[in-house]
């Protein structure tokens, strides 16, 4: 991830709004579709796109997969709770999580748990795997509570581009 420092990064303008709205939902569109829709010429709607990319505005790309056809089609919340709270307990923590397959997430977090994690698995036998062979394996897990989705009621990674 480019980024530069928050003093020297442009505000966003009306343009660059809309052109973060119009790649987020369609990564793939050409340049000269997107300055389109934007109300630009190509070479100024590069320019911009460049920019957004370079001041950290825009992380990447990516495709989008559909999970139930890879076999990954059920979808895990874990909460996980710490023996204790320290700074390299934390830090222990974080460093073992972020070898673990299935995991698409994990977060620190304020309440009863410590961590929430975000998991996709095929079956329950892949889940027992998950939690008794892995989560609960990690540096300091005092113990689990787990979430498991019956339904995907929406699920986005699209953020609401205010126009200012």
């Amino acid at each position: 991830m480019a980024t530069t420092s928050d003093n020297k990064r442009r505000p966003l303008d009306r343009l660059d709004r809309r052109i973060l709205q119009e790649l987020q939902q369609d990564g793939r569109i050409s340049y000269v579709d997107l300055a389109e829709r934007v109300g630009l010429s190509s070479t100024p709607c590069i320019e911009r796109v460049k920019r957004l990319e370079k001041d950290g505005y825009i992380e990447g790309y990516y495709a989008r997969l559909n999970p139930a056809l890879l076999g990954y089609g059920m979808l895990v919340f874990v909460e996980i709770s710490l023996s204790y709270q320290s700074p390299d307990a934390f830090q222990k923590f974080n460093k073992a999580v972020g070898t673990l397959p299935y995991l698409l997430e994990c977060h620190l977090v304020s309440g009863d748990a410590d961590y929430l994690i975000k998991a996709r698995i095929n079956d329950m036998s892949e889940y027992r795997a998950l939690l008794g062979d892995m989560l609960l394996t990690l540096p300091g897990v005092k113990n689990s509570k787990s979430y498991i989705v019956m339904e995907e009621v929406k699920e986005t990674a699209q953020l609401p581009v205010k126009q200012g």
